[in-house]
């Protein structure tokens, strides 16, 4: 398949597939100089039967937290999609559509630390991971969010974190949901997921002040949580049990701590 690299109005003719995806990353380095502070990628009809839906959760799955990934609409080459753009230099990239070649873009991004096969690897871990979790199996989850974070990934450390903080929870590891949360939002100061898991950790841990500071900060970074169903819903149903927490034993907080888990995700995955 041949593919076309697009530079501010600039086209190439097709080239082997073997050397299309370096030479077009190359020239995107060239032009952007890929000091690269977001990829957008076109989400519209014929991308979107392209596949892009897909290798959007691939790059936000493993981009590095200073580098932003979200969707956009048409880049104007219908038909030479899955496309994507690299800002701030206006570099367009077309014909990504596999696993393989959204993370050699990665790669080109942000140079020879990012490892492609790592970082797949440490994907293909945290897909599994997500699955053990649904199924209840959070031992599972959380072994295999191990073996992710051992892989030293270049990107998406914080999803890792924040699922086996979720993982810890489920097992009544208090201390350790904690830290894996507090990890997450290191890395990534304006993820609100990882605020919420905060939250619940300090919840199940009686420490009903600072929980609450974790969830105004996760609603101050994403104001939109705030005008959902579920938010409502959600602040119907926990408020009232919130003056009776703090003489509730452990077990009791653990509880209502994995009610707020589930329906504070309810909410953020609504609006999202």
């Amino acid at each position: 398949m041949a593919v076309h690299f697009i530079g501010r109005g600039l086209s190439t003719l097709p080239i082997p597939s073997r050397h299309l995806l370096s030479f077009q990353l190359r020239r995107a380095a060239a032009r952007a100089a890929f000091g690269a502070s977001e990829i957008r990628v076109c989400v519209n009809r014929s991308c979107g039967r392209q596949g892009s839906r897909e290798m959007l959760e691939i790059l936000t799955g493993m981009a590095p937290a200073d580098i932003a990934v979200s969707s956009c609409g048409c880049l104007g080459r219908c038909g030479a999609g899955p496309n994507f753009v690299v800002l701030p230099g206006g570099s367009i990239v077309g014909h990504c559509g596999t696993a393989a070649r959204a993370v050699q873009l990665l790669a080109d991004i942000c140079g020879a630390d990012f490892d492609p096969r790592r970082n797949l690897e440490a994907l293909y871990l945290r897909k599994r991971a997500e699955v053990e979790l649904e199924k209840g199996n959070a031992f599972e989850a959380a072994a295999l969010l191990t073996q992710a974070i051992e892989l030293i990934p270049s990107g998406g450390l914080h999803f890792i974190f924040k699922i086996r903080s979720t993982a810890k929870l489920r097992m009544g590891d208090n201390n350790g949901a904690l830290e894996d949360a507090k990890e997450a939002c290191n890395i990534a100061a304006d993820f609100p997921e990882a605020y919420i898991c905060r939250g619940d950790a300090l919840l199940a841990m009686g420490d009903l002040d600072e929980a609450d500071k974790a969830y105004t900060t996760a609603l101050d970074i994403d104001p939109s949580i705030r005008r959902s169903k579920s938010f409502k819903d959600f602040k119907f149903e926990i408020s009232p049990l919130l003056p009776h927490l703090r003489t509730c034993e452990p077990p009791l907080l653990q509880e209502v701590a994995g009610r707020t888990h589930t329906g504070m995700q309810v909410l953020y995955n609504e609006v999202h």
